[in-house]
């Protein structure tokens, strides 16, 4: 696993210490994937209501608070697949 998801998975288990009501993917571009559900965070590629693709230094910037998620995405260095109203959710409980 790389260093850039290593430091992904503790700044989101970090954020989401109850774990997450639903499932989501965190694709984060070159470096892999991120599962966060009721379990916790883990590297991982599975089946997720929603799915959330952006680059490190993107994804990077929402888990620092320098990056709003929906900023990013309006101007489309977020991509968002799947259940909106689950990714407005996450969106809120990383606030």
């Amino acid at each position: 696993m790389s260093d850039i998801l290593t430091h992904a998975i503790a700044a989101l288990s970090a954020r989401l210490k109850s774990g997450f009501d639903g499932t989501a993917r965190f694709e984060i571009a070159g470096e892999g994937s991120i599962m966060v559900d009721g379990n916790g965070v883990r590297a991982g590629n599975e089946a997720a209501d929603v799915t959330m693709i952006a680059t490190a230094e993107t994804f990077q910037g929402i888990m620092e608070g320098d990056v709003n998620p929906t900023m990013a995405f309006m101007s489309g260095k977020l991509k968002i697949e799947g259940d909106m109203g689950m990714a407005m959710k996450l969106g809120s409980a990383l606030s």
